[in-house]
């Protein structure tokens, strides 16, 4: 074995001997109930996943031929995070590797991973314009569709991104907790401009709320309950901010700013198609947690389970009040299983912060 591969291969061999959670069809299982989602707190699927991003990140930027190598392991989470790192390292070199591993991986996550990757590192279009009209997966049609967009565009992958995977720290993982003085920061919006938490703080409650990502029914029903409540969240003093772990140009899909994707959800949300009130209507920032340098901070377990194959955080809700202290800190299992509008606004006209998640908690699919 060459140097050169070295820490590539300590990363294939750390993330092959780990036991992760089984996915289905692109959604991952609780491997005891074999419901969707993960519902141990305790499962660090999503440490081990996150370390071996930051790794590949760092050794792809010297070394891109020795992540670029794992691409072909049959390790199918070893495909996954080479190809996720290469995208966020925007390797044009990998380019034919990730059209190899798109048109014919047997399993859609990493499919999923090597469109959105194609995407990142400005493929010609062809790359993506051909599976989109022969894969048969939804899922990752849809990720072909918006990578398209992404390349005709030439919106490659930013550099903040690698740099943001580079500079994880494990001693800056955490958990937040009711009472615990909530975690300072600043974060972009999608148009650059900087939101923190510290302005937000001292005149009314502040709400954070992390979405998984623009093809998630229940992100734009909590959207469209945001757009509807606006007047009452001004009413009560209370501030919002939505949070995404994906960079500028996908967290701008989510509002409407971008492509109009093709949703097979749209016709069961109030109002159609969600970008038929998107962007005008979205009156709170929605910010971009590059390498979710925030989320892990809050323990949001960022990379934790597979959804519409890609790999994403639990979708958690964070209630700080204006002295800065956490009310509730909520990580959910998978789908709908965290307050609604209704109920965060409920919590904070009666200063009661209390939330039993339904039950059983599983997925739609």
């Amino acid at each position: 074995m060459s140097t050169d591969a070295a820490s590539a291969e300590a990363v294939a061999k750390r993330v092959g001997g780990h036991s992760f959670a089984p996915v289905h069809n692109g959604f991952t299982v609780d491997p005891d109930t074999w419901k969707d989602g993960v519902e141990d707190l305790q499962n660090d699927d999503w440490r081990v996943r996150a370390l071996a991003l930051r790794d590949l990140v760092r050794e792809g930027r010297e070394r891109p031929r020795a992540v670029r190598a794992l691409l072909e392991r049959d390790d199918e989470h070893v495909r996954h995070l080479a190809a996720a790192a290469l995208g966020i390292l925007g390797e044009e070199s990998a380019t034919e590797a990730l059209s190899r591993l798109l048109r014919g991986d047997p399993e859609p996550v990493v499919r999923s991973q090597a469109a959105i990757a194609l995407g990142q590192v400005g493929a010609p279009s062809e790359a993506v314009a051909g599976p989109l009209e022969t894969e048969e997966h939804r899922d990752v049609r849809h990720q072909c569709a918006v990578a398209l967009d992404r390349i005709r565009k030439n919106k490659p992958a930013e550099p903040a991104v690698a740099e943001a995977f580079a500079a994880i720290d494990e001693s800056t993982f955490g958990r937040v907790r009711e009472g615990d003085p909530a975690p300072g920061f600043t974060l972009e919006d999608t148009e650059g401009t900087p939101w923190a938490l510290s302005g937000a703080l001292g005149d009314g409650f502040v709400v954070l709320i992390w979405v998984f990502a623009d093809w998630c029914p229940v992100c734009h029903k909590e959207f469209h309950g945001l757009i509807d409540r606006e007047e009452r969240f001004r009413e009560l003093g209370a501030k919002v901010a939505t949070l995404e772990c994906h960079d500028r140009y996908r967290c701008r899909v989510m509002e409407g700013k971008e492509l109009r994707p093709s949703y097979w959800f749209a016709e069961d949300l109030p109002g159609g198609h969600p970008h038929d009130r998107y962007p005008d209507e979205i009156w709170w920032p929605h910010l971009v947690d590059r390498g979710a340098a925030v989320g892990l901070r809050y323990g949001i377990d960022p990379w934790q389970y597979a959804v519409h194959s890609e790999q994403v955080n639990r979708p958690t809700t964070v209630i700080i009040d204006p002295e800065g202290t956490v009310r509730l800190a909520h990580v959910g299992t998978f789908w709908g299983d965290r307050p609604t509008i209704g109920q965060i606004l409920k919590m904070i006209e009666t200063g009661t912060f209390e939330f039993e998640p339904p039950s059983p908690r599983r997925g739609p699919h």
